[in-house]
């Protein structure tokens, strides 16, 4: 390997520790439940790694997944934006992993980093991934404090953090609801700025900030106290959650187009949603919050820069 060219055994290694380290943190917030999984060698050397957390005490269903995928070509979903790698043989690396809470005061969180590697005339490779929080109940503390991290995940690399939130702003979009997901993050794709050793501490410093950016929200939200009007409320916007990822999600497209085990594709879906018909908070209350305030695309982090911080 030349000093930017691709290393996949390298990528595997650090995204498989990644994925221990982030199982190990969801179960120290949990404090009883344990995540449940399975190795499962796949053709051509790959392997699926999903683990599985339940019904636990303070989080009702985390998904911590890493799979190594060898394919003959590239799935549509994944060849779209560059179509001239259709057709060849890949391999691809993916760790990530989503978290439901019980409380509705905690946010679903999401991350998701992955790599490709393409055998085709000329070789190419490139890292994409990212992360983003959806908070039922949003405080502005827990959102300026996530977008902190995500642009301290660019900082040491690169500025690209005002770039990377506005493709999350646009990625993560509801648009037959005309409506974010949620307070946004960071998101990238075909990613190889600086060549394969700077683009991989960049997708390690991006895993290691969603931890640093959610366990302190996590933490600071678990105990705060709910009740069926809260949960109901939850419930609601989870079904907006489920709706991305069933008909939005370019993930969950190349999931179930690669073959992948559709157990592991779909377990980043909520355990339990509603659609009531025609839901509309009262203007005011704090379900109405959500949207008045925090869904629409802002500068999280302006009044922080304006001030010196």
């Amino acid at each position: 390997m030349n000093e930017n060219g691709p290393s996949l055994a390298s990528v595997r290694e650090r995204f498989l520790a990644l994925q221990t380290r982030i199982v190990q943190d969801l179960e120290r917030l949990d404090g009883e439940a344990r995540f449940s999984g399975e190795d499962l060698p796949t053709d051509g050397g790959g392997l699926s790694r999903p683990r599985v957390l339940e019904d636990g005490a303070r989080i009702e269903k985390a998904a911590a997944h890493f799979t190594h995928s060898v394919g003959g070509a590239l799935p549509p979903a994944a060849s779209e934006r560059r179509p001239e790698l259709a057709g060849h043989p890949f391999q691809a690396v993916a760790v990530s992993c989503i978290v439901h809470a019980r409380n509705p005061y905690v946010p679903a969180a999401h991350m998701n980093l992955r790599f490709f590697l393409v055998e085709a005339e000329r070789p190419a490779w490139h890292f994409g991934g990212g992360f983003d929080l959806t908070p039922f109940y949003a405080f502005e503390e827990d959102v300026v404090d996530w977008h902190r991290n995500a642009r301290a995940a660019c900082a040491a690399h690169g500025p690209w953090y005002e770039e990377l939130k506005a493709n999350c702003d646009t990625y993560f979009f509801l648009p037959h609801r005309s409506e974010a997901r949620g307070v946004g993050g960071i998101f990238f794709d075909d990613w190889t700025r600086g060549g394969f050793e700077a683009s991989l501490a960049f997708v390690e410093a991006v895993g290691a900030h969603f931890l640093s950016g959610y366990v302190p929200i996590f933490e600071r939200r678990a105990g705060h106290p709910w009740g069926e009007r809260e949960e109901s409320f939850m419930l609601v916007r989870r079904g907006r959650y489920a709706e991305f990822n069933l008909a939005v999600d370019r993930g969950t497209r190349y999931g179930l187009q690669s073959g992948r085990r559709v157990e592991s594709v779909l377990a980043s879906l909520p355990p339990r949603v509603r659609w009531v018909y025609d839901y509309r908070p009262i203007p005011g209350s704090p379900e109405a919050l959500l949207t008045e305030r925090f869904l629409a695309a802002r500068d999280w982090l302006e009044p922080v820069d304006k001030s010196g911080d």
